[in-house]
């Protein structure tokens, strides 16, 4: 009897524990022209967010001991340091260590997948994290943002590439360059 007290101590400690931890999760996606192994080849790099993010000015990686970090510099001049958490063939996770973002405990992950029409891949970009200095609405919202911007700022190099290797082989521009999109919020 003791024994199943304990456990159910345990236990309601573990899930109470867990319940806190990552509680916010923000999840971007659109549609882009080209399959996944041609927008990651342009996306991908770890400090690829240098080209393709709006907010984001430079990208600094470098290794500490098995680790590979990226130091982003952003264009207002905050710094976010990132840890690389996995990779896959046209993803990977990461987390951030030190950032003037009002989050904590931030993990991520940035992938892509072949879309149901023909020619076309969905970027994926996924946030947990808990609000730090902020509300869970305010910090949302920033996150929110950043990963629009993001997953749009992919497309946008998406775009750019397949046009090019559409006029390479003698084919028209992508249509929906001008459309006002915005599937980012799906």
């Amino acid at each position: 009897m003791r024994m199943m007290k304990m456990a159910l101590i345990a236990l309601a400690a573990l899930l109470l524990g867990s319940a806190s931890a990552l509680a916010i999760t923000v999840k971007k996606r659109t549609e882009a022209p080209g399959l996944p192994p041609q927008i990651w080849a342009v996306a991908g790099d770890f400090c690829a967010i240098k080209n393709w993010h709006p907010a984001v000015a430079d990208c600094v990686e470098e290794k500490e001991s098995d680790a590979v970090l990226r130091t982003l510099t952003l264009k207002d001049g905050g710094k976010i340091k990132e840890k690389l958490t996995g990779t896959e063939d046209q993803g990977y996770s990461y987390e951030i260590l030190e950032s003037p973002l009002p989050v904590k405990n931030y993990k991520a992950k940035l992938w892509l997948e072949v879309d149901d029409e023909p020619d076309r891949a969905v970027i994926y970009w996924q946030a947990d994290f808990d609000a730090s200095g902020a509300s869970d609405e305010d910090a949302k919202e920033k996150i929110t943002t950043i990963l629009a911007d993001g997953v749009k700022g992919i497309k946008q190099q998406a775009i750019a590439a397949h046009d090019a290797r559409e006029a390479a082989a003698g084919g028209a521009p992508t249509k929906d360059r001008d459309e006002d999109e915005d599937d980012a919020d799906k």
